[in-house]
């Protein structure tokens, strides 16, 4: 690799959101792939508690899925959201740009409801009966933009391809803007939307009056208030407190929490409390037993899967409503699950290594990765005939809030994501507490696997 290819790469990295960075409108790039499909962004009970501190009418109100059940609208856009692998918050912003719906505490029309998210309703035409109702229009929404981005190449607007609209607000109604599309999700807002400043630039206000907080700590990030002792974790814009040293010290190094003012901490909501130590063991008020992995719980189909992984059944933990909810579901464990808490595996004849987990293997394609996530863990030798038994997954990715710098490289990042996210000087690196015995120094091919993210600073 080239150094004239590592600059190209930094300029590209960086220069790629300079826009959305210092929050100026960017017809060309509204939003990124990834904030349109990261569907782990918020759990149900996120999801309530936003529409209630959005006075939200929606916080109430109760819809009927696809199969008649009935459920409130948080449950539905967190029950779609993961179904389509669409981020919630993109769901929430649609409902407020299309019909006011989220921040509305008066209750809407019934056609608001009933075309939530403008789906089937094309300018100049009636809307199509077939879409009409709540959890059609968030779920058949979720699915259109699922589309347009695993197959961008079927629809009207693409990616790189530049297209003229005009400005309906310019005093002649003629003035025209350019858009060239940087990516598949401003493209995809397009093919949605056909307008520029009446439709998409009003999702892009919302977003970013929401979701976008560039002068705060990123996902994954570990901070304590200058005097106290108490442990946080930000995650989502909310600050999570740790009830136990357990349930920090089994997930994470006391070395890099950050220490920072109690006026910054303060900015912070109180998210859901981290009660349980990494791969409890935990009883639901229904009686079902999970095992908590990382951000997400498995529940065990059976007593016998559960007597399997050889735990005593005194090591339960019973768990509230609100705890369970706070965790994204997992694979059901069943007696066929060899490896509940995943395992390293080592090819005996390439070397390669991966991480096995949920049934998938996902190859570890650096050293710098592997001591990250896995310190001292070592891998089990496997043929790789017995690897071959494993779905191939994604490349394992650094966990959220690592530092990062690439070899040779001058500036920081911090991983959210699969985004890297560049520190804006080494000034603001400095003031936001971090360390660089903290910095994890990556190969270009590592830094590749990133898509770039927002500016800190």
């Amino acid at each position: 690799m080239s150094k004239k290819f590592i600059l190209l790469s930094f300029a590209m990295f960086l220069i790629a959101h300079s826009a959305s960075a210092e929050a100026v409108f960017n017809p060309n790039y509204i939003i990124s792939d990834h904030d349109v499909t990261n569907w782990q962004t918020m759990t149900q009970v996120e999801i309530q508690r936003f529409l209630e501190s959005k006075n939200s009418f929606l916080a109430s109100y109760l819809t009927t899925d696809n199969i008649g059940v009935t459920m409130k609208a948080s449950e539905a856009i967190y029950k779609v959201a993961v179904t389509n692998l669409i981020n919630p918050r993109f769901i929430l912003v649609l409902l407020q740009k299309e019909q006011s719906l989220v921040e509305n505490s008066t209750p809407p029309t019934p056609r608001q409801l009933d075309w939530a998210t403008g789906y089937g309703c094309p300018d100049g035409a009636a809307c199509n009966p077939r879409w009409q109702g709540f959890w059609k229009q968030i779920n058949s929404a979720s699915l259109q933009f699922r589309d347009y981005l695993d197959n961008p190449n079927l629809y009207t607007y693409k990616q790189n391809q530049t297209y003229k609209f005009t400005n309906p607000y310019s005093s002649t109604k003629k003035e025209i803007t350019e858009v060239t599309p940087a990516n598949n999700a401003t493209a995809a807002l397009y093919n949605y939307t056909p307008h520029v400043y009446n439709g998409n630039y009003n999702f892009w206000r919302i977003w970013n009056r929401w979701f976008t907080n560039q002068s705060g700590y990123p996902n994954g990030t570990l901070v304590r208030a200058e005097g106290e002792n108490g442990i946080w974790l930000i995650e989502n814009g909310r600050k999570r407190p740790f009830l136990t040293k357990g349930a920090f010290s089994s997930r994470f190094d006391i070395k890099k929490v950050l220490t920072i003012k109690k006026s910054e901490l303060s900015r912070y909501e109180t998210g859901l409390a981290i009660r349980f130590p990494q791969y409890s063991i935990v009883r639901s008020p229904a009686g079902s037993l999970y095992l908590l992995v990382d951000d997400k719980k498995r529940l065990f189909a059976s007593a016998e899967a559960f007597k399997k992984i050889g735990y005593n059944p005194e090591e339960v933990l019973n768990a509230t409503a609100d705890d369970i909810n706070g965790y994204l579901d997992g694979k059901v464990i069943t007696t066929e699950e060899v490896y509940p808490t995943g395992t390293l595996m080592q090819d005996k004849k390439t070397g390669g290594i991966f991480w096995i987990n949920e049934g998938v293997k996902s190859p570890i394609v650096d050293s710098t990765i592997l001591k990250a996530r896995f310190k001292n863990k070592k891998p089990i030798m496997a043929t790789t005939a017995q690897l071959d038994k494993y779905p191939l997954g994604a490349p394992l990715l650094f966990a959220d809030g690592e530092l990062v710098k690439i070899d040779k490289g001058l500036s920081y990042y911090v991983v959210e994501g699969k985004t890297l996210r560049p520190i804006k000087s080494k000034a603001v690196f400095d003031s936001l507490g971090y360390s660089v015995s903290n910095v994890i120094t990556i190969p270009v091919k590592v830094f590749q696997l990133y898509q770039a993210g927002d500016i800190i600073g």
